[in-house]
């Protein structure tokens, strides 16, 4: 069996002391597409920040491959990208900063990192939005431009801070498709997400609350008890054969009990 992509041993992560995420253990499988759900505020985001090398642990352990030995084989898709608005950048620009990640900075671009940039816009479908301004775009189209920078880095593994959240049904089908055929290139993909049917379509699932709850494959994980334990009692009903979960953050989320 492969090393897992990432794993901790009672990980402890914080800011400034205050800790955010409590004492945990766990492991994400390589070239394999996990969802990290929970209520908000329960650590998701700070999760990922820690494993993209930009929060350091308060204690504990956290391996990463794609970090061995000074490696930075990793493309972050933050969930809110903020550009200033009269800055006239270019779709093709915003995208070709992907291939400027880590040791890359300081060189000319060479036919290689057009081809990549050229693909990730190719994959997302917004090629032909290449030289429109970041700011004349939707929503949608914001998302589907922030996504191809993290598919033209060179990475091993891809995070998504709630990449769908927000999104047309159209876009999230796009995204989701894009993020669902990252396994069929050897690439790891974390994503955080509110949604239970995204994640029951996942591969593994960790489910937090301020600490891991439950970790493993979704029909492990996404239990009554497990859900009870996260959310609260008073959030999570069953209904003839259907488990529903009401987060006062964000919308109700369903999946087959």
């Amino acid at each position: 069996m492969s090393e897992p992509a990432v794993s901790a041993r009672d990980l402890t992560l914080g800011y400034n002391s205050k800790v955010v995420f409590a004492k945990s253990s766990f492991t994400i499988p390589e070239a394999q597409l996990t969802a990290v759900i929970g209520p908000n505020g329960s650590g998701k985001s700070t999760l990922l920040n820690a494993i993209a090398g930009l929060l350091e642990p308060l204690s504990g352990s956290l391996t990463v491959a794609a970090r061995a030995n000074g490696g930075q084989r990793i493309a972050y898709v933050l969930q809110t990208n903020r550009v200033n608005e009269v800055l006239p950048i270019t779709v093709r620009e915003v995208v070709t900063m992907g291939r400027y990640a880590g040791a890359r900075r300081y060189r000319r671009l060479i036919q290689a990192d057009h081809q990549a940039v050229a693909a990730a816009m190719d994959r997302t479908g917004i090629a032909d939005l290449e030289n429109r301004h970041l700011h004349d775009l939707s929503v949608g189209q914001s998302q589907r431009v922030f996504v191809a920078q993290g598919l033209a880095q060179d990475h091993d593994v891809l995070l998504l801070d709630e990449p769908l959240t927000g999104l047309d049904l159209p876009t999230a089908s796009a995204i989701d498709a894009v993020i669902h055929n990252e396994r069929a290139h050897g690439c790891t993909v974390v994503i955080t997400t509110h949604d239970l049917s995204e994640a029951r379509v996942a591969d593994h699932v960790l489910l937090v609350a301020g600490h891991v709850v439950a970790a493993g494959p979704p029909d492990d994980v996404l239990t009554t008890d497990h859900l009870v334990d996260a959310y609260g009692s008073s959030l999570v009903h069953g209904t003839s054969g259907r488990l529903f979960v009401d987060d006062a953050a964000h919308h109700r989320s369903e999946i087959p009990h």
